[in-house]
């Protein structure tokens, strides 16, 4: 889930050398600004058939965050 989060990061920032780990803050430590994370969210929501509500966006401090709700909520990242 984390590789496929990756790819999606990479294709968003443009920056193809992004390594991301689980623990890393999505503004600070790998530069994504807003326009980015919607741009992010889109490509996980058109992939994943899925719509994510605002107040779960908020909440996206960290990787990890993404991938708890996308364990929870976007099964098309574990197949």
């Amino acid at each position: 889930m984390l590789e496929k989060l990756q790819e999606i990061v990479r294709k968003c920032t443009g920056n193809t050398n992004l390594s991301i780990t689980a623990d890393m803050v999505i503004s600070t430590d790998l530069g994504v600004n807003s326009l980015e994370m919607v741009q992010i969210i889109c490509e996980i929501e058109d992939l994943c058939g899925i719509e994510i509500p605002d107040r779960e966006i908020v909440s996206f401090k960290t990787v990890q965050n993404v991938l708890d709700y996308l364990s929870a909520n976007g099964q098309c990242f574990s197949q």
